[in-house]
């Protein structure tokens, strides 16, 4: 194989900036005193790991390990986390809910910039739908592509 035939090898990897991982736990922080809950916020990069946390000194200890787990569900399947209840009910796809970090629960979402998953969002603290609209309100605040 000559060298002008050869695979490309890799590929550029985008991951969001700590800087806009913390604007994003702002804008959550905002988003959620406004709908009126505590929030629990991670961010990860595009690989899942953590980038940014926030936990509300009034937030339930379960809502931190939920917000991370919403995060790294989005980014790994590059998703948002409510789409996965209607997923589970195939039985070809069911098997996942097994796996101990995905979670269906609305509040998860891919950071998505210019159509490249840059990381994922993950809220818990107040209901489903709370979560999920100080979501859906954060990502578009900073200019971020909802899926």
């Amino acid at each position: 194989m000559s060298t002008d035939t050869l695979p490309t090898k890799s590929s550029p990897a985008s991951s969001i900036t700590q800087a806009a991982a913390g604007a994003l736990i702002a804008a959550v922080r905002q988003a959620a005193a406004r709908l009126g809950f505590p929030a629990a916020v991670a961010v990860t990069d595009a690989g899942g790991h953590l980038k940014a946390f926030e936990r509300s000194d009034d937030t339930p200890f379960l809502t931190a390990e939920v917000a991370v787990d919403k995060a790294w569900t989005a980014a790994s399947f590059r998703t948002a986390t409510h789409v996965w209840n209607e997923y589970l009910t195939d039985r070809q796809v069911a098997p996942l809910a097994h796996h101990p970090r995905l979670m269906a629960v609305g509040g998860g979402y891919p950071i998505t910039e210019n159509g490249r998953c840059v990381g994922g969002l993950g809220i818990s603290g107040g209901t489903y739908e709370q979560d999920q609209q100080a979501a859906e309100e954060a990502l578009t605040s900073l200019g971020f592509d909802l899926p």
